[in-house]
This record gives structure tokens, sequence and C-alpha cells, in this order.
């Protein structure tokens, strides 16, 4: 599900900003990246399943690997995790109303603390 109209893929920010600001929301980058891209993840275990929080990114400038990149950052989704076979993000899926909730705060806050930085 593509969590729309938040602000965020309107911002750009230097990655070791972004990688603060995510982690001390729990949002992770950990391998999930190349030169290029960038991912963060939040991971949701409740009762209805596991679901994930997920933020990219792109490079627009710089090297990821060499900590000097500007990321633009995209869209963020919300997906239902199914074991063994990965994340699914489509129109079909169920995702509780309190993890919506949850999840529109964390995207509130970082847009916040990101824009206060973003170029």
């Amino acid at each position: 599900m593509k969590i729309e109209n938040t602000g965020i893929e309107k911002l750009k920010a230097d990655v070791n900003r972004l990688d603060e600001i995510m982690r001390s929301h729990g949002l992770v980058r950990e391998g999930q990246w190349d030169y290029e891209r960038v991912t963060y993840d939040r991971k949701f275990q409740i009762k209805e399943g596991t679901f994930y929080l997920r933020i990219q990114g792109h490079t627009l400038e710089g090297d990821v690997g060499a900590h000097d990149a500007s990321i633009q950052l995209m869209i963020p989704l919300l997906g239902k995790h199914y074991y063994p076979h990965g994340v699914e993000y489509g129109d079909g899926e169920h995702f509780p109303q309190h993890l919506q909730k949850t999840c529109q705060q964390i995207l509130t806050d970082v847009v916040k603390e990101v824009s206060a930085f973003a170029h």
C-alpha cells in the first residue's frame, strides 16, 4: 500500500542525516542499499501478522557507500509479510487501522525532522 500525501517524496537530504533520523524512528537501512539506492524498513509484529513500513530513496549525487550521497526520498510503502514468499504491498491486502495510524505518525515525525535540514 502506498502511503500518499505525506510530503516525504518532496524531500532531498544527506544520507548520513537520514540514517540518524530514520534509526531514531525504528527505520533501519542495514544492508539494504547499493551505490544509488537506499531502503529503510521498520518491522511490526502484531496480532494481525508481520508488516513492514518501507521508505526508499535514490541518489541524486554522490555515493551511498562513501557516505556522501544526496538522497531523494520516495512515497512510503506499507506491506504485509507472507512466509516464505516475501512482502506484499497490493491494494488487496488488509492493513489494520491502528497500524496505519502508527505509520502515519512516524512519517509525520520523520518529515518534520528531515525538513529541518533537507536541501
